[in-house]
């Protein structure tokens, strides 16, 4: 009883539920366990922790019905694997949405996190993605590389079927399913058994982990405080509020703009806890750099690069800065294997991976919305690029900028319907400032059908768009 009241009471003072506030307090914790999976010895031992410390922070940040809603995936996929390895990748990717689906529709969770609660199905949401890509990489190591593999493929497959212990210790290690990020068994069982970039025969000793770590948590710090300073001056209920709707269309531009930069500072706190978490384990280090001497680079855990999407030059840069390691999930298991051989990627499979992004999210008019909006704020985005490449460097200059200025006036516009999730207060937003953001995309897609720069030669940046 005197444990709830403390709860309660540390809960108001920071102005949280008591469940988000466990689940804060969990989520945290997901650091020393962490720190300590460093020092464990052998293989098994490494499992078995990584699997019983996921298992327990689950039961203390949601309960014991959520372990029982993450062994559903979990047995979804192991299960497809182990009895039908020919099109487990496939069985595994539309039950396990399935599934998902269900749980988001029953327990409303978008409605939840707009209120501020917290429920398992953001946790469910990481842990999706990681049993299918799993299936599907064990389905790729039935293929031979003159299959034509890519190289992610190649990199990825698995030959063999990973035992149980070690599924489920990938599944849930540390609680790094909380809110990812979402990373390869493979690399889980090179980094668990110290092969190759963790390999101690690389470069010598291991690096230290503790500056990138300390790193982490400075700038999840400064993060949340800016978070905790900008929220009450721009609440998202001021788009339902009368008032809003009365003001001129810059200020409701300007406050569009405000309200969705406030709300990434506390994805970019959450995505800086699960940063640290991974690097102090020792499973964020990529890799040394070319410099000399060399330097380890600790960004193989990095969900988001803050200082690229705010000054993001163009929406296509966007995916590769923001929710880093979902984005290459999509690009690797849906817009990649959409792909037909000898064909280019287009407009289609662009909308058909922002879909299946806004059904991962929940079924939500509002996440439905916004990622077809960025579907056409991305091929909008191109179309400058495009006309950037043709010209003389001193209108180059102008479209750069002008790209850039796009940029920030189709995302702010666009990510309200991500937070307002209604269609109703989507579709009142959107109109409040005359559908600017949907209106200019479709012209430039419309115009880039008709004024067709000639293709200049392969610049190392346009190889990078």
């Amino acid at each position: 009883m005197a444990m709830d009241l403390d709860m309660d009471s540390m809960a108001s003072s920071i102005g949280v539920s008591v469940a988000v506030l466990r689940f804060l307090l969990c989520f945290v914790a997901t650091i020393p366990f962490s720190f300590l999976h460093r020092f464990l010895p052998g293989r098994f031992a490494k499992h078995l922790y990584a699997a019983a410390v996921g298992v327990l922070l689950s039961y203390l940040a949601f309960g014991f019905s959520s372990n029982l809603h993450f062994l559903v995936p979990m047995f979804i996929g192991y299960a497809s694997m182990a009895l039908y390895r020919p099109h487990c990748g496939i069985i595994t990717f539309f039950l396990g949405f399935g599934y998902l689906i269900g749980c988001h529709v029953y327990y409303m969770s978008g409605d939840a996190w707009k209120e501020g609660g917290i429920d398992a199905t953001g946790a469910l949401m990481v842990l999706v993605l990681k049993v299918i890509s799993c299936a599907i990489n064990y389905n790729d190591g039935l293929l031979k590389e003159e299959d034509g593999l890519r190289e992610a493929q190649k990199k990825n497959r698995l030959i063999q079927l990973p035992s149980l212990i070690e599924y489920i210790g990938y599944c849930l290690c540390c609680g790094s399913h909380f809110a990812g990020p979402v990373y390869e068994m493979k690399d889980y069982l090179d980094w668990t058994e110290g092969k190759g970039i963790w390999s101690t025969q690389a470069k010598g000793p291991s690096p230290s982990p503790y500056g990138a770590t300390i790193r982490a948590l400075l700038q999840a710090c400064f993060c949340m405080a800016l978070y905790l300073y900008l929220v009450p001056l721009f609440p998202l209920s001021t788009f339902s509020d009368p008032v809003y709707h009365e003001w001129g269309f810059w200020k409701k531009l300007g406050y569009q703009f405000m309200a969705g930069n406030t709300a990434r500072w506390k994805y970019y706190f959450i995505w800086s806890i699960s940063e640290a978490s991974i690097i102090i384990s020792g499973l964020g280090f990529s890799g040394w750099t070319e410099s000399s001497p060399p330097k380890p680079r600790w960004d193989w855990a990095k969900n988001v690069d803050i200082l690229g999407l705010e000054f993001a030059k163009s929406a296509v840069v966007i995916p590769t800065v923001w929710n880093i390691q979902v984005s290459t999930w999509l690009r690797h298991y849906v817009y990649d294997r959409l792909v037909q051989k000898g064909k280019k990627p287009g407009f289609f499979q662009l909308l058909a991976t922002q879909s299946v992004s806004a059904i991962w999210h929940g079924l939500y008019p509002g996440y439905i919305i916004f990622f077809v909006q960025s579907a056409l704020m991305i091929a909008g985005s191109k179309v400058i690029y495009r006309w950037q490449q043709a010209v003389p460097p001193t209108i180059k200059n102008v479209l750069v900028l002008m790209n850039f200025a796009y940029t920030v006036l189709v995302l702010s516009y666009s990510c309200v319907g991500f937070m307002v999730l209604s269609l109703h207060e989507t579709i009142a937003s959107y109109g409040s400032v005359s559908y600017i953001g949907t209106i200019i995309p479709v012209v430039l897609i419309l115009l880039g059908n008709v004024i067709k720069p000639g293709k200049p030669g392969r610049s190392k940046a346009r190889k990078e768009q």
